[in-house]
């Protein structure tokens, strides 16, 4: 998708339409995500057209729209962190790595249902109604995280943010069949995102391959000075050496 928004195959306006239709169709049954923007994904969508047209392209996520978990925190878009308490929180910054993503030319299409305050394994909420697995409907797609899982999987979004502090990025990428990275410790920012367990929180991507993890990973992670938990270490390409495999490499489990 992104060779097709760089050679300007495509246009980022044609992408954002084509994801929301599908998650006019879909979403009603599945119930990923709790908020869409269509307003503030058109206008960064037609943001993006503007500069790649006038070769001011940014990366593989410019033009990219993307899901983000409903415990970070985004600007002018409201973030429940899955509870009542939050019903209409609309915060004035976004969380750091979100911000980053902003600033690879991601575009947020909208918020993805979670557990409540991301405490739990089945993201069955109880105020915004049980994301649903799209597998199979009658089935949990895994949590907490697991709105961002049903989303990917079900093309509602190429990619959606997650966090997992006891298995809530990997959890739901393997009850829907995706991808689930959590990175290692302080790779990614907490700043803006609700705390579980300070120690052990760990924010990542979702995607339904390695390589769009690896993408997706690059424009997410990133030191952040204000954030006493982000390590100050360079970011690589992630995907620079993905074609090698595994081989004479050792695993241990």
């Amino acid at each position: 998708l992104a060779e097709r928004i760089r050679t300007r195959q495509v246009s980022p306006v044609e992408v954002v339409q084509a994801h929301l239709d599908r998650c006019e169709r879909l979403n009603p049954v599945l119930n990923a995500f709790v908020t869409l923007v269509p307003e503030h994904a058109f206008e960064a969508a037609h943001q993006a057209e503007r500069e790649i047209a006038a070769g001011h392209y940014r990366g593989a996520l410019h033009g990219i729209p993307l899901g983000i978990k409903d415990i970070f925190d985004t600007a002018g878009i409201r973030t429940t962190h899955g509870s009542s308490f939050y019903r209409d929180h609309i915060p004035a910054e976004d969380a750091a790595s979100v911000t980053l993503l902003k600033q690879a030319g991601a575009i947020v299409l909208g918020k993805c249902n979670t557990h409540e305050f991301a405490a739990g394994s089945t993201s069955n909420n109880p105020w915004y109604g049980p994301s649903r697995n799209p597998w199979d409907t009658t089935r949990s797609p895994g949590g907490s995280s697991g709105g961002s899982g049903a989303a990917v999987a079900a093309f509602l979004c190429p990619g959606a943010t997650g966090t997992d502090t006891g298995g809530s990025i990997r959890n739901p990428a393997a009850c829907n069949g995706v991808v689930g990275l959590k990175p290692t410790y302080g790779r990614v920012s907490l700043q803006g995102i609700y705390p579980n367990a300070i120690s052990l929180d760990h924010p990542g991507p979702l995607t339904r391959t390695v390589r769009d993890a690896g993408l997706f990973l690059q424009g997410m992670a990133g030191h952040v000075r204000e954030d006493p938990t982000s390590v100050d270490v360079p970011v690589p390409d992630f995907t620079a050496d993905i074609d090698a495999g595994v081989k004479g490499m050792r695993f241990g489990f």
